[in-house]
């Protein structure tokens, strides 16, 4: 049962300047900035408060703000609708519009407690959304709401990106008027910042909590049990001066030849998924090909098919033009293999003997150029790190290339029982890609590593110091 004493929706109309609540009209004060480091500005008279938000999708929403410092718990839910004990099934089912007067709410008029009465027997959906338990001695009332306004496009109306329905409208539910206050502010000053953009007109709903369901158990923590995906931006880009250090994003535009580039969010550090990608994967990528992070918004002159919407999403690009991607998160080895195709073609020599444990031909035209290179390395083809150096190489006469030792940590080392023998395969650690085998008869007593040459390229020394 609804509370009688929670106050009615309160809509925002950002095109008047006015405000609506209970039938009265009150012409807004001057829009004032916020000083949102100061937590003088509202003094929180409990430590620990909840605050409500719908963002789209509540898997990726309940995993941003469970991210943030202070924040207690999150938890996936549903709230906004008249109807008691929703469960997931019952919001998609209810997801289309159902009435030109909660229509009108979701664009920023609101509804007095009287009109509410009388559309009493109108279906409002629930829409997506989390309960954020938090601190305010850590983390402030302003901070969640900067997210909850940066994370994702308040302009959307029933909608966030490609999820479409009413069951993922934008919305704040406030529990008390300190909640309220801030939210209608910080709202009035990222609308200013929107408009400043070329975006539309907020359709946030903004209303006091009148009730919420917490969701399935499966929906509680989605992204945590399932790591490999994607994190849906849906964010705008816009952010507020005060808190974020912005810096023009500067147009990418094509490069010649092939190029990697990864998609990431406008606001930089907002996608975990992206977060992790870079650290097990293009971080440790030194290869010839180059790779970019990027903003969708900032790729200028790209022939692109797949869409942008998802981060990371992996471009492989050639003369400006997608070759292949991938949408979410991927391993290091499929990532590779792909790569892999990219660059060696997945008919060579070089890729069978990366990717299907081949054996380039003996005193093969690689072989024959790397045999006597100058001083220096040679590096993964595909990830770019360093594999072996000259100072250990020598000639076996068996028409591959031999060293006595690889780059320390550089490879590792597989029992291979094909062909009905039993040897020790050496793989590179970097891109997992085959190398070659490791024998134990290599000059003064020291092993031979017997690797393919169509795996590697090399590096003069003298490069390396320049």
């Amino acid at each position: 049962m609804k509370h009688k004493s929670l106050i009615s929706a309160i809509a925002i109309i950002y095109t008047t300047g006015l405000i609506k609540n209970n039938n009265m009209f009150y012409k807004n004060k001057p829009i004032q900035s916020i000083d949102f480091n100061n937590k003088k500005n509202y003094s929180n008279k409990n430590i620990q408060q909840e605050i409500f938000f719908a963002a789209g999708c509540f898997w990726g929403v309940e995993k941003h703000f469970e991210n943030i410092e202070g924040v207690v718990d999150v938890v996936s839910g549903y709230s906004g609708g008249n109807y008691e004990n929703p469960t997931y099934q019952d919001v998609l089912n209810n997801r289309r519009i159902q009435s030109e007067s909660f229509l009108s709410v979701l664009q920023n008029i609101g509804l007095s407690d009287e009109e509410k009465s009388s559309k009493k027997n109108s279906l409002i959906n629930h829409t997506e959304t989390v309960k954020v338990i938090y601190n305010t001695d850590t983390v402030s009332t302003e901070q969640l709401l900067k997210n909850f306004w940066e994370i994702h496009d308040p302009t959307q109306l029933n909608r966030q990106g490609n999820d479409l329905g009413n069951n993922y409208r934008s919305a704040i539910y406030w529990t008390n008027d300190e909640q309220k206050e801030i939210a209608i502010r910080t709202g009035q000053l990222y609308q200013k910042l929107l408009t400043a953009k070329g975006y539309g007109k907020i359709v946030t709903e903004i209303a006091a909590l009148e009730k919420f369901w917490p969701a399935e158990d499966y929906h509680q923590d989605y992204i945590q049990k399932n790591p490999n995906g994607y994190c849906p931006d849906h964010s705008t880009g816009v952010t507020f001066n005060g808190w974020i250090e912005e810096s023009p994003v500067a147009d990418i535009s094509p490069l010649s030849g092939k190029e990697i580039i990864v998609i990431q969010p406008d606001v930089k550090g907002t996608c975990l998924f992206c977060i992790e990608f870079d650290k097990k994967v293009t971080s440790k990528y030194e290869g010839t090909i180059p790779l970019k992070w990027a903003a969708a918004s900032s790729l200028k002159g790209f022939d692109l098919v797949t869409p942008t919407w998802a981060t990371p999403t992996i471009f492989l690009i050639e003369d400006g033009k997608e070759v292949w991607a991938h949408q979410g998160i991927m391993s290091s080895e499929d990532f590779y293999k792909a790569l892999g195709e990219f660059k060696l073609g997945k008919d060579s020599e070089a890729f069978n003997v990366a990717f299907n444990q081949g054996t380039d031909k003996r005193f093969c035209q690689q072989y024959q150029i790397f045999k006597d290179t100058p001083d220096g390395i040679f590096i993964d083809k595909l990830s770019g790190r360093p594999l072996f150096d000259t100072a250990y190489r020598f000639d076996s006469k068996t028409g591959w290339l031999a060293f006595t030792e690889p780059v320390p940590k550089a490879v590792y080392e597989v029992v291979d029982n094909s062909y009905g023998m039993t040897r020790t395969e050496i793989r590179s650690v970097s891109s997992d890609i085959h190398l070659g085998h490791v024998f134990n008869d290599g000059p003064d007593g020291k092993p031979r590593y017997c690797i393919n040459a169509t795996v590697l390229e090399f590096i003069p020394r003298t490069e390396l110091e320049s």
